[in-house]
């Protein structure tokens, strides 16, 4: 019986340490989300541990360039394993990437109203914030001016709807969205009077006020909202602002959100609300007499 012979092919140390890399990158990732997500640490050291796991991606990159290259000139095996470490670490730094160059084509603010004159403020949220958020006052006019330049349709909702009816519609886009409800108070009182072409708000009148707590996607970043329903002369005036807790760039995430709250409300307002399907009339008690007969 021949013996068959096996040449053992040597495999390149890079590569195999550029996939243990990649693979302990992978999972220290998935676990920084979670430690994110739940809260369960505070936000700079759980965005420490994420931003450690991408570093030890693109090193994994390194090393499976590295593999690459020995591979290729020595003949060795370990091309496998540096395929893999490349994928993983790819996938990990791809968003992120794609963060950057976002950031890169906007401004660096965090804090997006319809309303830069007179913003709605923040009340019942402000005392549910951290110490080391950002502040809850409003930025000021350079906030304004960089929002206007960038976001120019961002602006108040003016709708003909009723206040009650427009926080009502707010109300309901918001519990759709499943945000964390902090306060809610629906506008009171009668509508504005006009005297002498100005418009005068009696002090019985009130504001509809909801805050609430939104929060993004993947790392579930706590964001606050709040929308504001005043009563004009035609209908409503409904005004949003939505602001990052942590963080002096937003990447977008406010506007965006401002801007599908205000389309998502009309959407409610303009659908008419569902007919109620009318009884049949009664039988004439004659005829149904008739047919015992």
């Amino acid at each position: 019986m021949r013996r068959q012979l096996f040449t053992e092919t040597s495999i390149s140390r890079l590569a195999i340490w550029a996939r243990r890399i990649a693979l302990f990158s992978l999972a220290a990732t998935f676990i920084a989300v979670i430690i994110v997500r739940s809260g369960a640490l505070e936000i700079v050291p759980a965005l420490s541990t994420l931003a450690g796991a991408l570093v030890l991606a693109c090193l994994a990159i390194l090393l499976a360039f590295a593999a690459g290259i020995v591979i290729w000139r020595q003949g060795i095996g370990g091309g496998r394993q540096a395929v893999t470490a490349l994928l993983i670490g790819a996938a990990l730094i791809a968003y992120p990437v794609y963060l950057g160059i976002k950031a890169s084509r906007l401004p660096a603010i965090y804090d997006i109203t319809t309303d830069p004159i007179d913003p709605p403020q923040f009340d019942a949220i402000a005392r549910l914030r951290p110490r080391d958020a950002n502040p809850v006052t409003y930025a000021g006019l350079y906030t304004a001016e960089q929002q206007h330049a960038a976001y120019s349709d961002i602006e108040p909702d003016d709708t003909t709807a009723t206040a009650q009816d427009a926080f009502a519609a707010a109300m309901k886009v918001i519990a759709k969205r499943k945000w964390r409800v902090v306060d809610a108070r629906p506008p009171q009182g009668p509508l504005p009077r006009v005297i002498d072409a100005r418009t005068v708000q009696p002090s019985a009148v009130r504001d509809g006020i909801i805050e609430a707590v939104a929060r993004t996607p993947i790392l579930g970043f706590r964001d606050d909202v709040v929308v504001r329903v005043r009563p004009t002369i035609d209908g409503a005036r409904i005004d949003v602002r939505s602001a990052s807790r942590y963080g002096r760039h937003d990447l977008g995430t406010n506007a965006k959100r401002v801007r599908s709250l205000i389309e998502d409300i009309d959407d409610v307002l303009s659908t008419p609300p569902p007919q109620k399907k009318s009884a049949p009339p009664p039988k004439p008690a004659g005829k149904a007499n008739q047919a015992k007969r």
